[in-house]
């Protein structure tokens, strides 16, 4: 039998003296005891070295996925001739690369649970079973190749790192508070001075860069706004100018106020620069989330749940409500309607659809956001080939909704259901036969008896309603008299 055993240094081949020892896998321990006893059981064939860590790598890795590398495939087709390959087996540790190499060599392998031992007492002896290379070169090799394998394997790269979202998107959000503060405190400072100007001027930028620009109303008129502002917005700044009812500011207010201008262009600027970094970020870790929500909706959705891995793990369901956590259980302790969305509100594809189909479409992005969220998470792949698809079904659904609504809104009241038939009017009525009449006979005197015994009735229950609540009243009047002599004999007894 031959042996197959992969080292860090490379591919060898041994070859095993006695077969009948591989049939008692609990004595084979004792074989390799000592290097003479392991050399006496076990003797090398053939050794390939590795020539550098890349294909010690590249070998590694075709092992581990249980592939037939080229250098093995070369190395046993050398060392192992033709009738050998009939005659022989070889054992392999690992099944699924044994049935790989007897697919492309057609040599009969053995890899079951009897060669765990074999290989352990090979392992503990290998020093001594390979000569020409130092147990401490062999060491070495083995941790080089362990930390190229593992970077391989975890596939490591810095544009991986979704806390750089976390955190990137969590700036975005107190950047744009700081933004409306410094804004309207600007357009409150200066509103003093020039009160009309921020009618005008609707946008914050544009506010603080004309203050910056212009300083003064004064020298509105003598100013070139047209870099900043349109045509029409200028003409109508000057001209308000010109005609304020602002007050009179010194030169050091106007100096401050420039300054928190400037502060207001500093922020905008970096908060576009961020935004930047963001999408980017976005596109390269989760390619597919980012094309179906965007990137504000999904770097927000990875904040939530603190990491893109964390994310994946939440289902369908989830991933629709995340962000209304409050809503959601005071709904349940109320015993009202759950929320139907939570972040994914803001989605552009909810916002296309009407009042009445957000929830239908919420439900639906839900879904394939949270496909596309463990595509992005355990998937090998960086396009966005499964975002592009169900963005595209999404948009089809939204369609087919819009159109089962148009044709509700549209459609005619005069149109029978289905299954019933129209009603026609039928001439042919038969006239009133008076022959198949009956005379039923009056009695005029009980019915007058009748008349006159229902208000007598009526008399005595009233008489006997006034009896009862007399009764009654004397009772409650003996009642009280009864207790009142009860207390008198107490008092008399006490006084006694």
């Amino acid at each position: 039998m031959l042996v197959l055993h992969e080292t860090p240094a490379g591919y060898a081949l041994f070859k095993l003296l006695d077969d009948g020892k591989i049939e008692k896998p609990d004595d084979l321990h004792k074989e390799f005891d000592t290097a003479e006893k392991a050399n006496q059981t076990i003797k090398l064939k053939a050794f390939q070295k590795f020539e550098n860590t890349i294909d010690a790598l590249s070998a590694a890795t075709a092992i581990v996925e249980g592939k037939l590398d080229k250098s093995l495939k070369k190395f046993l087709s050398d060392e192992i001739s033709e009738k050998e390959m009939k005659k022989e087996s070889l054992i392999v540790a690992d099944s699924k690369l044994g049935g790989a190499i007897s697919k492309k060599l057609g040599i009969k392998i053995v890899s079951d649970s009897t060669v765990n031992e074999l290989y352990r007492g090979i392992r503990s002896q290998i020093s001594s079973l390979l000569t020409g290379i130092p147990q401490s070169d062999m060491n070495a090799m083995a941790l080089g190749l362990s930390h190229s394998l593992s970077r391989y394997k975890l596939k490591f790269s810095p544009d991986k790192v979704d806390t750089m979202i976390v955190q990137a998107i969590a700036l975005l959000d107190d950047l744009d508070k700081e933004l409306n503060t410094y804004a309207m405190r600007a357009k409150e400072w200066y509103g003093w001075h020039f009160p009309e100007m921020a009618k005008i001027i609707v946008d914050n930028l544009a506010f603080a860069r004309v203050v910056k620009v212009m300083g003064f109303r004064t020298n509105c008129s003598k100013t070139d706004l047209s870099t900043i502002l349109p045509e029409e917005l200028e003409k109508e700044l000057k001209d308000a100018a010109e005609i304020s009812m602002g007050t009179e500011i010194s030169d050091e207010d106007i100096m401050n106020i420039t300054h928190l201008c400037e502060q207001v262009i500093s922020i905008t600027e970096y908060r576009t620069q961020l935004y930047e970094y963001l999408k980017n970020r976005m596109v390269a870790i989760a390619p597919n989330l980012t094309t179906l929500v965007g990137e504000l909706v999904g770097a927000r959705l990875i904040a939530h749940a603190g990491s893109l891995m964390n994310l994946a793990k939440h289902p369908a369901s989830t991933v629709q409500i995340l962000g209304a956590e409050k809503a959601l259980f005071r709904a349940l302790k109320t015993k009202h309607d759950t929320p139907k969305y939570g972040l994914i509100y803001h989605a552009s594809l909810i916002g296309q659809a009407g009042p009445k189909m957000k929830g239908k479409i919420a439900r639906m992005l839900a879904t394939k956001a949270a496909i596309s969220i463990r595509v992005d998470a355990l998937g090998d792949k960086d396009t966005p080939e499964v975002g592009l698809e169900n963005r595209a079904k999404v948009e089809a659904r939204l369609r087919q909704l819009e159109g089962r609504f148009a044709a509700g809104a549209t459609r005619t009241p005069n149109k029978t259901p289905k299954g019933q038939k129209k009603f026609e009017f039928n001439n042919n009525v038969s006239s009133y036969n008076t022959k198949t009449d009956a005379v039923v006979p009056t009695t005029p005197a009980k019915s007058e008896e009748v008349a006159v015994e229902a208000p007598k009735s009526e008399k005595k229950e009233k008489k006997e309603k006034k009896e009862k609540k007399e009764k009654k009243r004397k009772a409650d009047s003996d009642d009280e008299e009864v207790k009142k002599e009860k207390k008198d004999k107490k008092k008399k007894k006490k006084s006694e």
